[in-house]
């Protein structure tokens, strides 16, 4: 089977090598510099499995900046392309999506056409009114930065917002190039579809912020929050998952993910999804104030990335922390090997690790590690596990 996949991003590569395990794929993206290094079977995302899989694995996969190439004789055609949430008009902007969906749909109608970009909700449905077709549905991704094909590759669950045979066979499909052959699918109508991918991440942000909330409740009246969250976490209905505190939490998705959700409640009354939302700047203030109340002069931050493995700078939540110590009158260094340019917006990158310890008065880590571990006097962090979970 063809499958053609649009974007080469974490959502489109991965699930292209997913699918050329066992399908011709052809990967489309405006990139040439990504469509080479993918046809040269070298990544463009730090993933380890995407470079594994590219390195080692036979693949029916081949990258192309030509959209009729990609476009003609596909069945399924995949959107992976980027929205993000625009706060002005307090809506996903869409707009990568629709232009994909308007020329691949002239110039092939008989495709189906699977958005697998984050939508708002009510989208698929406005998609088939304006492109007068039924062949446009929605299948979320619950993907993590840096882990994507593994994520895809050991789902813990396929969604598909449609109900027809095609969709069906979509959904098999991933089943099996997956390594998980029991993973249970779920068909529903789209809008539902649309819904489930807001509402779990915005659940995976509320328990960020709940503790985060513990913790700074901890920091605040000088206990143990480690001893706290340990006998919270307990409780089977809690769970240890996603109970680390950090300086709020950020990335590509649970930023514009719960902001979309809110502003779907236009209408209806809530108060919990707007407290998460408000919950993460609260987290961010009360960071920096309490770090301000050391009377640094020189504040050195420790990686840009929100997680281990990603290369997401501009989505970290380290970024709001950086902005209120700036806008304070506090001198900011950058210790981010990843990053190329010399600044960050007002943030000075120093490029040699010693001279940054020597430099920094404290040195802010969202997640310690090792490198940290001759200057652990001067790290300011929340972490409490020295992992993402």
């Amino acid at each position: 089977m063809k499958i053609t996949i649009v974007g080469a991003g974490y959502v489109g590569l991965s699930n292209a090598i997913l699918l050329a395990q066992q399908h011709d794929v052809t990967l489309l993206d405006v990139s040439t510099e990504k469509v080479h290094l993918i046809n040269n079977k070298v990544s463009p995302i730090r993933d380890t499995e995407i470079s594994e899989y590219l390195a080692s694995k036979k693949l029916h996969l081949h990258a192309t900046v030509k959209e009729e190439e990609a476009y003609l004789g596909a069945e399924y055609i995949i959107i992976a392309t980027p929205t993000d949430y625009d706060p002005v008009t307090d809506y996903f902007d869409t707009r990568s999506v629709e232009a994909v969906l308007a020329t691949a749909i002239q110039q092939n109608p008989d495709a189906h056409f699977v958005i697998k970009s984050t939508i708002p909700v009510g989208f698929v449905l406005r998609m088939r009114r304006q492109f007068n077709t039924e062949r446009i549905f929605f299948s979320p991704e619950f993907l993590r930065e840096s882990k994507a094909l593994y994520d895809n590759l050991h789902p813990s669950r396929i969604v598909v917002g449609d109900h027809s045979d095609a969709a069906k066979k979509f959904a098999q499909i991933l089943r099996d190039c997956s390594l998980e052959p029991q993973t249970p699918i779920l068909h529903t109508h789209p809008t539902e579809a649309e819904s489930i991918k807001l509402f779990a991440n915005t659940y995976l942000a509320l328990r960020v912020a709940f503790f985060n909330e513990l913790d700074s409740f901890a920091l605040t009246f000088g206990l143990d929050a480690r001893q706290i969250i340990e006998g919270v976490s307990l409780d089977p209905r809690i769970g240890t998952h996603y109970n680390n505190p950090s300086f709020g939490y950020g990335g590509y998705c649970l930023p514009k993910d719960t902001k979309q959700l809110l502003a779907n409640f236009q209408d209806i009354p809530q108060d919990l999804i707007s407290a998460i939302v408000q919950s993460n700047s609260t987290r961010k203030d009360f960071i920096a104030h309490d770090i301000l109340k050391k009377k640094p002069n020189v504040v050195g931050v420790y990686r840009l990335t929100m997680k281990a493995g990603s290369d997401n700078f501009r989505s970290s939540s380290i970024k709001g922390i950086m902005r209120r110590l700036s806008e304070a009158g506090i001198k900011i260094l950058v210790y981010e090997p990843e990053y190329h340019d010399d600044m960050f917006f007002d943030a000075i990158l120093v490029r040699d690790l010693d001279s940054f310890k020597q430099q920094a008065d404290i040195i802010l880590a969202n997640r310690i590690t090792s490198e940290l571990e001759d200057v652990f006097d001067k790290v300011y962090t929340r972490d409490l596990k020295g992992s993402d979970i």
